[in-house]
Protein backbone atom coordinates (compact mmCIF):
# COMPACT_ATOMS: atom_id res chain seq x y z
CA UNK A 1 0.00 0.00 0.00
CA UNK A 2 1.20 3.46 -1.20
CA UNK A 3 2.02 6.38 1.45
CA UNK A 4 -1.16 7.86 -0.06
CA UNK A 5 -3.32 5.55 1.37
CA UNK A 6 -3.08 6.64 5.04
CA UNK A 7 -6.23 6.21 6.78
CA UNK A 8 -6.21 8.41 9.55
CA UNK A 9 -5.21 12.14 9.76
CA UNK A 10 -1.74 11.60 11.59
CA UNK A 11 -0.65 9.17 8.90
CA UNK A 12 -0.97 11.23 6.08
CA UNK A 13 0.70 13.96 8.19
CA UNK A 14 3.60 12.12 8.29
CA UNK A 15 2.75 11.17 4.91
CA UNK A 16 2.95 14.64 3.59
CA UNK A 17 6.34 15.58 5.91
CA UNK A 18 8.10 12.74 4.29
CA UNK A 19 7.25 14.08 0.73
CA UNK A 20 8.56 17.58 2.46
CA UNK A 21 5.28 19.36 2.11
CA UNK A 22 4.61 21.49 4.58
CA UNK A 23 1.38 20.77 6.89
CA UNK A 24 -1.21 23.39 8.42
CA UNK A 25 -2.63 21.62 11.46
CA UNK A 26 -3.05 23.46 14.23
CA UNK A 27 -6.29 25.29 14.69
CA UNK A 28 -4.58 28.66 15.60
CA UNK A 29 -3.16 27.94 11.97
CA UNK A 30 -5.97 27.32 10.03
CA UNK A 31 -8.35 29.80 11.19
CA UNK A 32 -6.50 32.55 9.92
CA UNK A 33 -6.80 30.80 6.38
CA UNK A 34 -10.98 30.36 7.16
CA UNK A 35 -10.97 34.18 8.18
CA UNK A 36 -9.59 34.65 4.93
CA UNK A 37 -11.81 32.60 2.54
CA UNK A 38 -15.12 34.38 4.46
CA UNK A 39 -13.72 37.91 3.34
CA UNK A 40 -12.64 37.13 0.06
CA UNK A 41 -16.04 35.61 -0.46
CA UNK A 42 -17.93 38.49 1.08
CA UNK A 43 -15.63 40.95 -1.48
CA UNK A 44 -17.00 38.79 -4.43
CA UNK A 45 -21.07 39.11 -3.25
CA UNK A 46 -20.87 42.58 -2.27
CA UNK A 47 -21.89 43.80 -5.69
CA UNK A 48 -24.45 41.18 -6.43
CA UNK A 49 -28.12 42.26 -7.79
CA UNK A 50 -31.36 41.56 -6.09
CA UNK A 51 -32.02 38.71 -9.17
CA UNK A 52 -28.07 37.48 -8.71
CA UNK A 53 -28.83 36.47 -5.18
CA UNK A 54 -31.66 34.82 -6.00
CA UNK A 55 -29.49 32.33 -8.28
CA UNK A 56 -30.15 28.90 -7.82
CA UNK A 57 -26.59 27.50 -5.94
CA UNK A 58 -24.73 23.92 -6.11
CA UNK A 59 -26.39 22.51 -2.64
CA UNK A 60 -30.04 21.79 -4.15
CA UNK A 61 -32.82 23.80 -3.54
CA UNK A 62 -31.24 26.59 -2.15
CA UNK A 63 -30.49 29.96 -3.57
CA UNK A 64 -26.90 31.59 -3.21
CA UNK A 65 -28.32 33.98 -0.62
CA UNK A 66 -29.77 30.71 1.70
CA UNK A 67 -26.06 29.15 1.10
CA UNK A 68 -24.47 32.44 2.40
CA UNK A 69 -27.18 32.41 5.42
CA UNK A 70 -26.44 28.89 6.23
CA UNK A 71 -22.55 29.71 6.52
CA UNK A 72 -23.31 32.54 9.01
CA UNK A 73 -24.85 29.95 10.55
CA UNK A 74 -21.91 27.66 11.08
CA UNK A 75 -19.75 30.25 11.90
CA UNK A 76 -22.21 31.47 14.79
CA UNK A 77 -23.08 28.46 16.42
CA UNK A 78 -21.23 27.07 19.57
CA UNK A 79 -21.45 23.21 20.25
CA UNK A 80 -24.18 23.46 22.79
CA UNK A 81 -26.01 25.99 21.12
CA UNK A 82 -25.94 23.22 17.93
CA UNK A 83 -26.96 20.18 20.20
CA UNK A 84 -29.86 22.35 21.81
CA UNK A 85 -30.94 23.01 18.14
CA UNK A 86 -31.07 18.64 17.44
CA UNK A 87 -32.90 18.24 20.03
CA UNK A 88 -35.37 20.76 19.50
CA UNK A 89 -35.69 19.46 15.96
CA UNK A 90 -36.11 15.94 17.49
CA UNK A 91 -32.80 15.12 15.17
CA UNK A 92 -33.87 15.83 11.98
CA UNK A 93 -30.86 17.50 10.90
CA UNK A 94 -32.33 19.19 7.48
CA UNK A 95 -35.05 20.82 9.66
CA UNK A 96 -32.29 22.26 12.28
CA UNK A 97 -31.00 23.33 9.17
CA UNK A 98 -33.35 25.16 7.63
CA UNK A 99 -34.51 26.86 10.91
CA UNK A 100 -31.52 28.29 11.54
CA UNK A 101 -31.04 29.34 8.35
CA UNK A 102 -33.94 31.58 8.51
CA UNK A 103 -32.73 33.09 11.73
CA UNK A 104 -29.75 34.74 9.46
CA UNK A 105 -31.21 35.12 6.10
CA UNK A 106 -32.69 38.98 7.07
CA UNK A 107 -35.14 40.59 5.08
CA UNK A 108 -32.99 42.28 2.34
CA UNK A 109 -30.12 39.86 0.65
CA UNK A 110 -28.15 43.50 1.71
CA UNK A 111 -28.88 41.92 5.79
CA UNK A 112 -27.39 38.50 4.84
CA UNK A 113 -24.48 39.88 3.38
CA UNK A 114 -24.30 41.74 6.42
CA UNK A 115 -24.76 39.07 8.83
CA UNK A 116 -21.91 36.96 7.36
CA UNK A 117 -19.35 40.09 6.99
CA UNK A 118 -20.54 40.05 11.26
CA UNK A 119 -18.95 36.47 11.59
CA UNK A 120 -16.08 36.56 9.23
CA UNK A 121 -13.74 36.76 11.86
CA UNK A 122 -15.50 34.27 14.15
CA UNK A 123 -14.07 31.07 15.71
CA UNK A 124 -16.95 29.97 17.16
CA UNK A 125 -18.17 26.55 15.52
CA UNK A 126 -20.57 23.73 15.90
CA UNK A 127 -19.00 20.42 17.30
CA UNK A 128 -16.53 20.00 14.06
CA UNK A 129 -12.83 20.10 13.74
CA UNK A 130 -11.61 23.45 12.85
CA UNK A 131 -10.31 21.82 9.23
CA UNK A 132 -14.30 21.21 8.77
CA UNK A 133 -14.98 25.23 8.62
CA UNK A 134 -12.27 25.60 5.77
CA UNK A 135 -14.31 23.41 3.68
CA UNK A 136 -17.34 25.12 4.92
CA UNK A 137 -16.02 28.25 3.65
CA UNK A 138 -14.30 26.97 0.61
CA UNK A 139 -17.02 24.46 -0.70
CA UNK A 140 -20.16 26.11 0.06
CA UNK A 141 -18.24 29.28 -1.22
CA UNK A 142 -18.01 27.56 -4.36
CA UNK A 143 -21.27 26.37 -4.30
CA UNK A 144 -22.10 30.24 -4.49
CA UNK A 145 -19.38 31.52 -7.17
CA UNK A 146 -19.58 28.98 -9.72
CA UNK A 147 -23.56 29.48 -10.69
CA UNK A 148 -22.57 33.27 -10.51
CA UNK A 149 -19.63 32.26 -13.07
CA UNK A 150 -16.97 34.28 -10.07
CA UNK A 151 -13.84 32.54 -10.12
CA UNK A 152 -11.65 32.58 -7.01
CA UNK A 153 -7.46 31.63 -7.33
CA UNK A 154 -7.38 30.05 -4.02
CA UNK A 155 -4.11 29.88 -2.54
CA UNK A 156 -2.81 26.45 -3.32
CA UNK A 157 -1.88 25.62 -0.26
CA UNK A 158 -4.99 26.15 1.38
CA UNK A 159 -6.97 23.90 -1.16
CA UNK A 160 -4.30 21.20 -0.58
CA UNK A 161 -5.09 21.33 3.38
CA UNK A 162 -8.67 20.75 2.36
CA UNK A 163 -7.82 17.73 0.02
CA UNK A 164 -6.02 16.05 2.05
CA UNK A 165 -8.70 16.41 5.20
CA UNK A 166 -11.69 15.14 2.76
CA UNK A 167 -9.44 12.18 1.20
CA UNK A 168 -9.29 10.83 5.19
CA UNK A 169 -12.16 11.65 6.55
CA UNK A 170 -15.82 10.28 5.84
CA UNK A 171 -17.87 12.78 8.71
CA UNK A 172 -20.79 14.22 7.31
CA UNK A 173 -19.64 13.96 3.34
CA UNK A 174 -18.93 10.50 3.10
CA UNK A 175 -16.19 12.64 0.97
CA UNK A 176 -13.25 9.62 1.73
CA UNK A 177 -15.85 6.54 0.72
CA UNK A 178 -16.04 8.67 -2.76
CA UNK A 179 -12.66 8.23 -3.83
CA UNK A 180 -11.58 4.81 -2.57
CA UNK A 181 -10.30 2.56 -5.37
CA UNK A 182 -8.92 5.04 -7.48
CA UNK A 183 -5.98 7.10 -7.11
CA UNK A 184 -6.00 11.34 -6.66
CA UNK A 185 -3.44 13.11 -8.69
CA UNK A 186 -3.93 17.50 -8.57
CA UNK A 187 -2.16 18.94 -11.69
CA UNK A 188 -1.61 22.14 -9.76
CA UNK A 189 -0.04 21.24 -6.45
CA UNK A 190 1.46 18.53 -4.24
CA UNK A 191 -1.87 16.61 -3.47
CA UNK A 192 -1.72 12.92 -3.91
CA UNK A 193 -4.15 10.15 -2.20
CA UNK A 194 -5.13 6.42 -2.84
CA UNK A 195 -4.56 3.62 -5.29
CA UNK A 196 -6.07 2.37 -8.50
CA UNK A 197 -6.97 4.00 -11.69
CA UNK A 198 -5.21 7.27 -11.63
CA UNK A 199 -8.38 10.70 -11.70
CA UNK A 200 -6.75 13.66 -12.54
CA UNK A 201 -7.40 17.54 -12.04
CA UNK A 202 -6.85 20.58 -10.50
CA UNK A 203 -6.85 20.78 -6.72
CA UNK A 204 -9.92 22.63 -6.27
CA UNK A 205 -11.79 20.32 -8.71
CA UNK A 206 -10.78 17.00 -6.93
CA UNK A 207 -11.99 18.54 -4.11
CA UNK A 208 -15.77 19.64 -4.78
CA UNK A 209 -15.80 15.95 -6.71
CA UNK A 210 -14.90 14.22 -3.33
CA UNK A 211 -17.67 16.31 -1.73
CA UNK A 212 -20.33 15.41 -4.26
CA UNK A 213 -20.53 18.10 -6.54
CA UNK A 214 -20.69 16.53 -9.62
CA UNK A 215 -20.79 19.58 -11.81
CA UNK A 216 -16.82 19.63 -11.70
CA UNK A 217 -16.14 15.85 -12.59
CA UNK A 218 -16.14 16.76 -16.31
CA UNK A 219 -12.92 18.86 -15.46
CA UNK A 220 -11.51 15.83 -14.24
CA UNK A 221 -9.99 13.01 -16.09
CA UNK A 222 -9.81 9.59 -15.59
CA UNK A 223 -6.92 7.25 -17.14
CA UNK A 224 -7.35 3.34 -16.88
Amino acid sequence: MSDDSASSPQSYRVTLRRRGIPTVTRPRDIWPLIHAERAALADDLAELTDEQWTTPSLCEGLSVREVLAHITVAAGIGPMNWLAGVIRARFDFDRQVAERLATRLGATPQETLAAFRAVVASRTKPPLPVVAMLGEAIVHGEDIRRPLGIRRAYPIETLTLLAEYYSHSNLMLDSKQHVQGVRLIATDGPFRYGTGPEVTGTTLALTMAMTGRKGYWEELTRTG
